[in-house]
C-alpha cells in the first residue's frame, strides 16, 4: 500500500467533468484506489462517488492504493490532481 496527501488546486474542485476524467484515468489501475477526505473513503474510480464527496479547491486529500501496480496508479493520481483544470478536463 501506498498513500500521499495532497490538496486539490482545481477552481472548481471535483465538479462532474474532472471527476468523470479523474475517474476514468484511475480505472485503467487494477489497484484498489481510494481518496480520503473529511473523514470519508471515496472509491477513486467512481465517478458518483467522487461527485458525491463534494470535493473542492483547497481540500487536502490522501490518495491510498493497493495492488499490483499501486506506485503508477499513484503517481497518475497525483498527476491529475495537481494539473491545471483544463488538461485534465481534456484527458
Amino acid at each position: 500500500m501506498v498513500s500521499q496527501k495532497v490538496k486539490v488546486k482545481f477552481n472548481h474542485g471535483f465538479q462532474i467533468q474532472t471527476a468523470e476524467a479523474f475517474a476514468s484515468a484511475m480505472g485503467k489501475f487494477k489497484s484498489d484506489i481510494y481518496i480520503l477526505t473529511n473523514g470519508n473513503k471515496v472509491n477513486a474510480k467512481s465517478l458518483m462517488n467522487i461527485v458525491a464527496a463534494n470535493i473542492r479547491c483547497g481540500a487536502e486529500l490522501e490518495i491510498v492504493c493497493s495492488g499490483e501496480d499501486e506506485t503508477e496508479a499513484l503517481s497518475m493520481a497525483l498527476e491529475l490532481i495537481e494539473t491545471d483544470e483544463e488538461k485534465i478536463n481534456t484527458k
